[in-house]
Parts: C-alpha cells; structure tokens; sequence
C-alpha cells in the first residue's frame, strides 16, 4: 500500500486525513491562497470535495469571473464565505489616492454583502514611496478605518485589521502587532472593526496571548500556518503548513478559543512549493495537520 505523504514536505502522514463528514471540519476553512494553482471554480468545488464547510475568497479571483457570477457559485457551493481579502492600503499621502483607497474598500464592502460574508479583511499598507514616516503612515491608516468604519456597520460588514509581522511594515503592513490593531480598533465599535490573528503575522509579538485575550469579541478571523526557515528570498512565500515550522498552535488556539471566538479557522499560505502541488493534495495535507495541530484545542 502506498504512504500517504503530507505536501510539501514529502514526510509521511502522522494521521489519517479526516474523511468527509467528519465533525472535525465543520470549522475549517481552506483560504484561496493556499490553492493559488486552483481557479475559483476549482477551489470551490475541491473544498466541498475534501468535507469542507467554508472557503476565504479574495478579490481578485471573484474579479476574475465577475461578482455576480462568483456570488452564485458560492450559494451553488453550499460553503459558507468565512471572509474577503483584501481591503486597505490606506496610507498613501496624496488626497487623490485617499480617495481612491477609499472608494476601493466601499466597494469591497459591497463584495461581501453580495458574496455573504460579514468580514472583510484590511491589510493597512506600506510606506508610500520614499517616506520613512512610520507614524504617519499608521496615523492616515488609522484615520482611514475611522472614515469606513460607519459604512461597514450599516452594510452589516465588521472590518478586521490585520496585524502584519515587522518584516512587512515597509512594503505592505505598517501595523505590526496585535497591540497596534487593538489600539485603533478600539476607537470604533465591535460591530464594525475588529481584528485578524494570524499565527503567521503573531507569533514573535512578546505578549500575544494578553493581547488575544483583550480582543475578546473583536477577532473577526482566526488564520492558521507556519513560519518556516530558511525565510526564502521572497519572503511573501515564507508561509508554511502547519507543523513545518515554530509556531505553537496548541497554546495560540487555546489562547483564542478561551475568547469565546466560534468562528471559522482559515488556512492561508505563500509558499511557492505547495502550490507547485496538487490542489487535492495540499487540502488533504492541510485536513490532517489542523485535525492535529489545531482541531483539537479550541
């Protein structure tokens, strides 16, 4: 009998690969990203082959086929949308841009309604060219999320901030922790701004766990991978299945699940190796490494 082997890695499976129907993934969400090779066709139709009940759509994709054309797959599907990617990219300094951004994450909202999801995820942006003002590129992100918040709570849509880790802070993510979100999701109303926890983006953050436990009700998702090493030269592909690398799933997942959050746990991953893999594969992989890694603790 052949070994079922986990991808990337080539290792053979620790566990069976939780068949369809299994309780165990009524919570797991398979993220687009992890299947870049996948169409959204494709993604939709491997989730719901793997026993799956949600799937995390980007915006590009949905673009690809068209909102209305994307919306009615999903009611097809039967998956649940546990959120849209991306907004954001909020820190431009021309007043044109801002508006610009701005009409963008509207129209996002507007995504998720049609797709219908309640959670949008913002990821805040780098430094505009040739700045080197952090602060102020946090201050017009901050400022950004105070002109969306109102609209994303009349379309029945919460805004979840996406602390990134400090290696992105120059090119895409000039918030860096979970601390920071919290400081400017704060000053809104839970309904309409919340937070990503990320395991990819937190795990360095000295004291993420206080840090989760004071989001409470405003973890708006809960999305799952490895930092691996080496950091390849791309280091947007530095994401790994879960158990490849340092991360502790077993103590972030307790720390989240103690907040209450009963959401969907999304699986996102860059990583160049897994997506040179079969779809199937990588979901397979991704079933067995959250049944567990990650199942079994919240």
């Amino acid at each position: 009998m052949t070994a079922v082997l986990d991808v990337p890695s080539g290792d053979a499976a620790r566990v069976e690969t939780p068949p369809v129907g299994d309780p165990r993934l009524a919570r797991l969400s398979l993220n687009q990203r992890t299947t870049a090779q996948w169409s959204l066709r494709e993604a939709l139709d491997g989730a719901r082959a793997a026993g799956l009940s949600s799937i995390g759509l980007w915006r590009e994709p949905v673009a690809e086929v068209g909102l209305e054309t994307a919306a009615q797959w999903v009611a097809d599907s039967g998956l649940r949308v546990s959120s849209l990617c991306r907004g954001g990219f909020f820190t431009a300094e021309e007043p044109d841009a801002r508006e610009a951004a701005d009409a963008d994450n509207r129209a996002a909202i507007d995504e998720c309604v049609a797709l219908g999801t309640d959670v949008l995820v913002l990821v805040p942006g780098g430094l505009p060219g040739g700045s080197k003002d952090l602060a102020g590129a946090r201050e017009r992100a901050a400022e950004a999320i105070g002109r969306l918040a109102p609209y994303a709570g009349e379309r029945g849509v919460r805004l979840g901030i996406e602390p990134m880790h400090p290696i992105f802070a120059a090119d895409r993510g000039v918030v860096s922790s979970l601390r920071q979100a919290l400081d400017i999701a704060e000053q809104h109303p839970a309904s309409q701004v919340g937070v990503v926890v990320d395991t990819y983006h937190l795990w360095w953050e000295p004291d993420v766990e206080q840090q989760i436990a004071r989001a409470g009700e405003r973890i708006v998702a809960y999305q799952v991978c490895d930092w691996i090493t080496p950091v390849p030269a791309d280091n947007l592909l530095g994401r790994g299945m879960m158990g490849d690398g340092h991360v502790d799933f077993p103590a972030f997942t307790r720390a989240v699940a103690a907040t209450g959050y009963a959401g969907d746990v999304e699986v996102e991953i860059f990583n160049a190796d897994v997506w040179a893999a079969a779809g199937e594969d990588v979901v397979a992989t991704m079933a067995r490494r959250y049944a567990e890694l990650v199942e079994p603790y919240l």
